[in-house]
């Protein structure tokens, strides 16, 4: 059965009338009844019960009728999805983000690409650096937002977002001195939770450089792959923590927040966007491009 054939089911079954349906198609009645007949030849059975009152379904068109409306409204939806991404009002685009990107970064360049293409839709996968670059190069993923420096295997746009300093995360008991800060030596003999090398190695390496040039044995303690396991095992007290500035925006029982009084010598968290080379500009430029605006 083709769209033409299910479309004059359709219009037949909601008019109740041969003559009706051809008006509302814009076809000759004949052209129509010709229509059904070679339908009905084709799979055996009657599908309308024919009078001078109209045309009514039979026990067959009652059990195919919504299957047919249902596969025109899914032809409907296919040929609008494909006309959109023609016209480059549609599709959809895939960004993966590190849980830093979370806080401000994403989603004000959701809303703004959402006012721009509000027919695109978006894949939203949170990864850290390491499974971005790999979906990058494989072509699984349109934008990477992520913590440079990285080395990806293939020809890519790079735009830094910013950098922010650390903030020391701590479980909520520990008393904290008059001036509401923690020392680097503190951060040292409890040990920090951190990321696995694999993933930001170039950091690690900064942030444990510093604290042991100011004079103390530090170590990473527990491994974990995201900042939400990161809070959880800090809660749980099995070490502190150096997270973005930015993670203050995020809540978590048995966590508080403090600046590192003698922290100066910590190293940032840059954030930076990647997308692929393209012979066209695609989606990813457009988004991209909102990116590069996030001061204005």
């Amino acid at each position: 059965m083709d769209t033409r054939q299910m479309r004059c089911v359709v219009a037949i079954a909601d008019s109740g009338s041969l003559t009706r349906a051809a008006e509302i198609l814009g076809l000759a009645q004949p052209a129509l009844t010709q229509t059904v007949n070679r339908l009905e030849a084709e799979i055996g059975t009657r599908l309308f019960v024919r009078s001078r009152r109209g045309a009514t379904l039979t026990d067959a068109g009652h059990a195919i009728i919504d299957d047919v409306r249902a596969s025109l409204a899914y032809g409907d939806v296919a040929l609008a999805r494909a006309r959109s991404i023609g016209t480059g009002t549609g599709g959809e685009l895939t960004i993966s983000f590190v849980s830093h990107a979370l806080y401000e970064v994403l989603p004000r360049a959701l809303r703004g690409f959402r006012a721009l293409y509000p027919e695109v839709k978006f894949r939203l996968r949170e990864m850290n650096n390491a499974e971005q670059v790999e979906a990058l190069e494989r072509g699984h993923i349109d934008v990477a937002l992520l913590h440079p420096p990285v080395s990806v295997n293939a020809k890519v746009h790079e735009l830094k977002l910013g950098a922010e300093g650390m903030v020391a995360a701590l479980p909520s008991a520990f008393k904290l001195a008059d001036d509401g800060r923690v020392s680097l030596a503190e951060l040292a003999q409890h040990g920090l939770v951190w990321f696995p090398e694999n993933q930001v190695s170039g950091l690690r390496n900064e942030m444990l450089s510093a604290i042991r040039s100011a004079g103390h044995h530090v170590s990473v303690t527990q491994e974990a792959n995201r900042t939400l396991t990161v809070l959880a095992a800090v809660a749980a007290g099995l070490g502190w923590s150096l997270l973005p500035q930015s993670v203050r925006a995020l809540h978590h029982d048995g966590v508080r927040y403090a600046e590192v009084r003698d922290g100066d010598g910590l190293p940032s968290y840059e954030l930076a966007a990647m997308w692929r080379v393209r012979s066209r500009p695609g989606f990813a430029d457009s988004f991209a491009a909102l990116l590069d605006k996030r001061g204005t």
